[in-house]
C-alpha cells in the first residue's frame, strides 16, 4: 500500500491518512507557502562501491520501508554522504564530507524567508534534540543549506538558525555559496534542484549515520519524536 506525502499550506502540515505495511513513496519538492509537485521516481542507478548509491544524478531515488525499521522514511537505497564545499555562518569554507564524516548528521535544504516548511522542520529538529542524551548530541551535526543564496548571506543564516539552537548545547551549521555551488551541493546529495529562486525545494530531512550513509529521511508525516527515536538508533550503530 502506498501513501501520498505532502506538505501543508502555511500554518499547518498534513499527516498521512493511511498507515502502510510496505511504504512506497517518491522524493518531493515543496513550494514554501504553496502546494507541492512530485518528482519522478529514480531507477536507483549509480550504485557506489560501498553498496550505497552516490545519488549524484538529478533523478531522486525511491523511498520504501518494508521492514519498518525507522520511525522516519526507510530509504530503499541508502544515500552516500555527499561531497561539497560551501561557506558557513562565520564566512569560512566548510567541506561537508570532511567535516561530518563518521558522525550522525541531519541535512536539510531550504531558505530563511520560508513561511512554513523550513521553520517547521528546523523547529522539529530543535524539539527532538531537547530530548536526546548529551552523549548523542556530542556526536551529532545539524546542517542547513540555503536554496536562496542571493538572500541568505552567512550573517542572515546565523541569525536565522540561532532562533532554533539558542538553548541547545550544539550549534546548527548554516551554509551558503554562489548559485553554482548550491546546485552542485543538491546534485551531489541527490535531491531535486530547487526552482523559483529556491522557493520550490526538496522537503526531505536526511539523516546520515556513522557509516556515511543515510538509511532514513523525514518529511511532513514525521514528528519531532520520530526524529529523536531515529537519532538514538543511528547513534548506536558504530
Amino acid at each position: 500500500m502506498s501513501r501520498a506525502v505532502v506538505r501543508g499550506a502555511p500554518g499547518g502540515r498534513l499527516r498521512p491518512a493511511l498507515a502502510a505495511l510496505s511504504l512506497s513513496a517518491v522524493l518531493l519538492v515543496t513550494a514554501c507557502g504553496g502546494g507541492t509537485s512530485d518528482e519522478a521516481q529514480g531507477d536507483g542507478a549509480g550504485q557506489g562501491a560501498a553498496g550505497g548509491h552516490e545519488h549524484s544524478a538529478d533523478a531522486p531515488a525511491a523511498v520504501e520501508g518494508p521492514d519498518d525499521r525507522f520511525a522516519g522514511l526507510d530509504l530503499a537505497e541508502p544515500y552516500r554522504r555527499p561531497q561539497f564545499t560551501l561557506t558557513d555562518t562565520t564566512g569560512a569554507s566548510f567541506d561537508f564530507s570532511a567535516a561530518t564524516s563518521g558522525r550522525p548528521t541531519l541535512l536539510f535544504f531550504g531558505y530563511t524567508d520560508c513561511p512554513d516548511v523550513c521553520p517547521t522542520t528546523m523547529a522539529d529538529v530543535a524539539v527532538a534534540l531537547r530530548g536526546i542524551d548529551a552523549a548523542v548530541l556530542e556526536q551529532l551535526q545539524v546542517v542547513f543549506v540555503t536554496t536562496d543564496p542571493a538572500t541568505d548571506t552567512p550573517e542572515v543564516l546565523g541569525e536565522y538558525l540561532g532562533r532554533f539552537d539558542a538553548d541547545l548545547p550544539l550549534q546548527f551549521i548554516g551554509l551558503t555559496g554562489d548559485q553554482e555551488q548550491i546546485d552542485q551541493a543538491q546534485l551531489s546529495t541527490g535531491v531535486p534542484l530547487a526552482e523559483d529562486r529556491g522557493r520550490l525545494h526538496s522537503s526531505l530531512l536526511l539523516l546520515y549515520g556513522t557509516d556515511d550513509e543515510a538509511h532514513v529521511a523525514f518529511d511532513a508525516g514525521n514528528t519531532a519524536r520520530d526524529i529523536a527515536a531515529d537519532l538514538r538508533l543511528v547513534a548506536e550503530e558504530v
